[in-house]
């Protein structure tokens, strides 16, 4: 049958020789009896309209496949995508006989099906003239409305879910809390945050049931945008309300507070935890560890890892990636393989990242040949190699001297795709400066600004290092000085490139002044500051200024390393003051420091310089 001919049959309505009730008898009839096929060669169809359609899906001796068979039709039929109403009639007709079939998983694809094609995204106020026609239970209405809500949610509708939840509310229908758990879950999926916190307040206001994951899961998002102390104020809210944090809410907390180096609010977190019999799971333990890793404390993570295995908590893949970065950050490679195959044993997957920790460990140790097995490994499992991993490895082959390796690993890197960054353009720059080739530095990071890519701070801290070591302080000043306007602001690191570079020089009042200048700007010298003052003034014969400099570093909080030491101790062994050096040698041996054998030389010469 022509669209045309429907088209007709609904604008001359006198065509229509019997009444809806009758045809749509005859049509059910006829689905009964005889299936679909038949209605599609009987005459019936002549005088199909959209009040017709919703009859026949309303008569319960019209089975629900059936049902299903000819509502599909009627989808198909361009007739009744206009008017609206009908098309969302024959939609929620259908769905409240799904539902007394207890057929819920059906009913909510339909749901779904009239949410995507925009027949089911209109007022409520249109909804529920329909649902009154369709429908007289009221526990009928509320399972339509309660998954229509989700299915709005899922669908990332969430003015249509807010606006439905509204009505239920202002009705007093009853919303199941796993139905607002599916419109938070999606808000925050969709990082939909603003929306998520308003929601929740909307639930806590409605008297809606609040649970503990509900809860936990605004608490995690408050906590990733940094609103810690909003999220503190709803766990408070919500413990008055007697619902308590479990651990997914307290390691939202602990999270932030290790993300943001506050260990105190980490203890107090901890604290609370213990107060409550609330027990650490692995996740607790991860990001405890991890935390340690960032800020060096390699021992405290240890622990915190002996401590998990004798509580008998098994790890995941993320603490094992976690503690096999650990153990490449020391160099421990036996050890990190160990855990990669007792990972592997316990039936975990290794994802790209613990191939990432591994490779970065055999970086370090400079074993390339075990990082390209890794890496050929790694693509054999479906992982492919990322900006980080291409980073790494070339970092790998830059401290190794291979750069014709690292450069050809550039030129893979862009033909997958990636353009390589400012890391990856500094990475080969420094390679380069490792073997004094400074102008193939400068060459490759300049050929980095041709492509479009501007300098940042480390970029700049490269050729200021690489300019003062050639000896142009007027290159390297005109690049600290670009670097203040273009706002990429200088770090101890730079400064102390320039001032190495003076004391070296014997310009040991430029030196001091560079050290003036980062103090204005709120940079504090580090020990490596103090280390090359000391050096350069024992170069220029100053001991007494550089003894001054020594003794000022425990004021500042600084410890002098062995170069500190050696410099201090060298100074004074050219003049022949062995007794201030040696004593210098006890103190450093006091302290756990370990002499190297230029530091022995320059005793041995003290002797030497003393007896002359």
């Amino acid at each position: 049958m022509s669209v045309q001919r429907l088209l007709s049959v609904f604008n001359n309505p006198s065509s229509i020789l019997n009444s809806n009730q009758q045809i749509a008898e005859k049509i059910s009839k006829t689905l009964v009896n005889s299936g679909l096929q038949a209605l599609h060669r009987s005459t019936l169809l002549s005088t199909l309209n959209p009040q017709i359609a919703h009859l026949v899906l309303a008569n319960p001796t019209v089975p629900i496949n059936s049902c299903l068979q000819f509502f599909n039709f009627l989808q198909k039929n361009p007739l009744l995508s206009s008017p609206r109403n009908p098309d969302l009639q024959a939609n929620i007709t259908l769905f409240f006989r799904l539902t007394r079939a207890r057929k819920f998983a059906v009913a909510k694809n339909l749901l779904n099906s009239g949410v995507i094609d925009g027949n089911l995204r209109c007022p409520v106020s249109d909804l529920v003239s329909i649902v009154e026609k369709c429908c007289d239970e009221s526990k009928d209405v509320v399972t339509f409305f309660d998954m229509l809500f989700r299915v709005y949610s899922e669908n990332k509708f969430f003015n249509e879910a807010l606006e439905l939840f509204n009505y239920m509310i202002a009705e007093g229908f009853e919303i199941e809390e796993r139905s607002c758990m599916v419109c938070l879950v999606a808000m925050k999926r969709n990082r939909e945050f603003k929306t998520l916190v308003e929601f929740f307040s909307k639930m806590v206001a409605s008297g809606s049931k609040v649970t503990v994951y509900s809860m936990s899961l605004v608490v995690d998002c408050l906590c990733k945008r940094g609103e810690v102390e909003q999220a503190e104020q709803v766990i408070r809210e919500m413990s008055d309300k007697g619902i308590k944090c479990n651990v997914y809410t307290y390691n939202s907390l602990v999270e932030f507070y290790v993300r943001t180096c506050d260990s105190k609010k980490v203890d107090e977190v901890l604290g609370s935890m213990e107060r409550n019999g609330v027990a650490y799971n692995v996740a607790t333990y991860t990001l405890l560890i991890d935390g340690c890793i960032n800020r060096d404390k390699f021992e405290d993570a240890k622990k915190l890892y002996a401590e998990m295995r004798g509580r008998g908590i098994d790890g995941d893949l993320h603490l094992y990636t976690v503690m096999m970065n650990l153990c490449s950050r020391e160099e421990n490679m036996k050890m990190a393989f160990a855990l990669f195959d007792e990972m592997v044993e316990k039936g975990i997957s290794p994802n790209a990242h613990t191939y990432g920790a591994l490779i970065n460990g055999v970086c370090k140790v400079g074993k390339m040949d075990a990082a390209e097995m890794l890496i050929n490994e790694m693509q054999s499992k479906g992982f492919d190699m990322n900006m980080v991993i291409f980073n790494t490895l070339m970092d790998g082959y830059c401290k190794k001297g291979m750069m014709e390796k690292a450069l050809e690993l550039k030129d893979i890197m862009e033909k997958k795709g990636l353009v390589p960054d400012v890391i990856a353009y500094n990475t080969i720059a420094n390679g380069f400066c490792r073997l004094n080739q400074n102008d193939e530095a400068k060459r490759i990071l300049y050929s980095m600004v041709e492509r479009g890519l501007p300098l940042n701070a480390v970029n700049y801290t490269t050729l200021v290092d690489i300019y003062s070591k050639e000896g142009n302080f007027t290159e390297a000043r005109r690049l600290l000085k670009e670097m203040h306007e273009k706002g990429e602001h200088p770090s101890v690191v730079t400064y102390n490139a320039l001032i190495d570079a003076y004391s070296k020089k014997g310009r040991i009042k430029e030196a001091h002044g560079l050290r003036e200048e980062m103090e204005k700007r709120g940079l504090m010298p580090d020990v490596y500051t103090y280390s090359t003052l000391i050096h350069g003034e024992c170069i220029a014969g100053k001991v007494d200024q550089a003894l001054k400099l020594f003794h000022e570093m425990p004021i500042r909080s600084l410890a002098p390393n062995v170069v500190t030491y050696t410099a201090i101790i060298s100074g004074l062994s050219k003049l022949g003051r062995s007794d201030e050096a040696f004593s210098l040698y006890d103190q450093m041996k006091e302290g756990g420091i370990t002499p190297d054998n230029t530091l022995y030389a320059s005793l041995v010469g003290s002797l030497h310089s003393a007896e002359t």
